[in-house]
């Protein structure tokens, strides 16, 4: 059950999705143009003389069919910040985190036949062939994809009941991906809505339903298909909008909004990117999660949420012996994370930014200690380590008067940084020129979640 007062609501009015002049309606009209291009009715035409040069053929034969378009939808789903927690979700932590302004977005419309197929800028072209008899289950050559998400989505959709049937969606991004901000759960979410807002038979404006029932389809999409599981933190942050406290100790995630204005302490949120894809370290980010159920296995639990604090650090020298330093430590950081996630609530809640800023800095250093989630273990990472870099430098600017922390699953992507307002533009030009490119970008925590609007 989720606690009140939270509740979901739709994001957009439906005026705002056709006005030229506002952020929905400036994407719809691009995503029209990306639409028309790939389905339209001049399409197949040139995409048979015009193959992209690794397109596959199959692909380029399933784009070549001409549809028979319904109606339209326009949808979109924001990335999100992780602002307390770091890698506890997947073991039945807390953690706080937040919708952002950054969203990807679809356009998607029936198309009359057994396919399911994607143009998707920056990430080519994908078909999901329906008339498959296994379409629904996961399938090796896809994994890493976003047509691995997209059929992950529409399988789950399936087995909620409703009809699946093929549609054209064309897709574009101003979350970057590979900077930990979770384009690949905005992905999903909006993927989600566009299937129900098409399929599931109550129209655009109820979507999603249940978003929380919708973030969890997604998680299960991008472990099972994708090929990355992970805790729920993202999609739900991307379904819900706004800053929650979720805790994943029960079987459903509860949802309770937290009371988070930055700005009114005198502090911006900067992402400073490290130009190191994450994405590119998905077996080391896979070590976490599966290094903390070794230990709660050891002790009993399936997850280490299953077990009591006052049991692993009893059994601290048997889980160093059995599995080792690292298994123990990251166990460690995971126990002493809720704990502050808890404090850092509760700081929020009572007005105590500084105490939330300082508890924030803690954490950051125990990813980097004792998760060991900033830099990669593997080939190259005792002379490249980007996000580790901008960390110490991070620190060497901000001192106590802010806070960083590595975000989200780490080994690169980018680091979160709480920097007061009027050291902002200081800090972005220090941070840039001495990294050598324009690496700094202001967020804002608390943007809607999830919408699907019919045109």
């Amino acid at each position: 059950m989720m606690t009140e007062p939270w509740e979901w609501e739709p994001a957009v009015p439906a005026a705002a999705v056709g006005a030229p002049d506002t952020r929905a309606g400036v994407m719809r009209a691009r995503l029209e143009a990306r639409f028309d291009d790939a389905f339209g009715t001049a399409a197949p035409t040139r995409l048979i003389g015009d193959v992209d040069a690794d397109a596959d053929a199959a692909v380029t034969r399933a784009f070549a069919r001409r549809a028979v378009h319904g109606p339209r939808v326009l949808a979109s789903a924001p990335g999100r910040l992780e602002l307390a927690g770091n890698h506890v979700d997947h073991q039945g932590g807390q953690v706080i985190s937040a919708a952002i302004d950054e969203r990807l977005w679809g356009l998607a419309a029936p198309n009359g036949l057994p396919l399911i197929r994607l143009a998707m800028e920056g990430f080519g072209r994908a078909v999901i062939d329906l008339s498959d008899p296994g379409w629904a289950a996961p399938k090796a050559v896809e994994r890493g994809t976003s047509a691995a998400l997209m059929r992950g989505m529409a399988a789950a959709f399936a087995r909620a009941g409703h009809p699946v049937r093929g549609l054209d969606l064309a897709t574009a991004s101003d979350v970057p991906a590979g900077a930990g901000l979770s384009s690949s759960a905005a992905f999903e979410m909006m993927a989600g809505a566009c299937l129900e807002a098409l399929f599931g038979g109550a129209g655009a404006d109820a979507v999603p339903s249940d978003p929380v029932a919708l973030a969890l389809a997604g998680c299960e999409a991008e472990g099972a298909y994708f090929g990355k599981g992970s805790g729920a933190q993202d999609q739900l942050a991307s379904a819900c909008g706004g800053v929650l406290l979720l805790d994943f100790s029960g079987e459903r995630p509860v949802v309770t909004p937290v009371p988070f204005d930055a700005a009114g302490h005198g502090y911006a949120l900067v992402l400073v990117d490290s130009r190191h894809d994450h994405s590119l370290h998905t077996d080391e980010f896979c070590a976490i999660p599966a290094d903390m159920r070794a230990v709660a296995n050891l002790l009993g639990g399936a997850r280490l949420g299953d077990v009591p604090p006052e049991r692993f650090f009893a059994s601290l020298r048997r889980v160093r012996q059995e599995l080792g330093d690292l298994r123990a430590m990251r166990a460690l950081h995971y126990y002493d994370e809720v704990r502050r996630v808890g404090e850092q609530r509760l700081a929020l809640t009572q007005g105590d930014f500084r105490a939330f800023l300082a508890a924030a800095r803690v954490s950051g250093a125990s990813s980097a200690q004792f998760l060991q989630s900033v830099s990669s273990h593997g080939e190259g990472g005792r002379v490249h380590q980007p996000a580790m870099a901008i960390l110490g430098l991070c620190s060497h600017l901000l001192g106590e008067r802010g806070a960083w922390r590595i975000h989200g699953g780490g080994f690169g992507g980018s680091v979160l940084a709480f920097v007061l307002a009027d050291e902002l533009a200081a800090f972005t030009a220090a941070v840039d020129d001495m990294l050598g490119y324009p690496a700094c970008s202001a967020v804002e925590a608390g943007a809607p979640g999830v919408w699907a609007r019919a045109l």
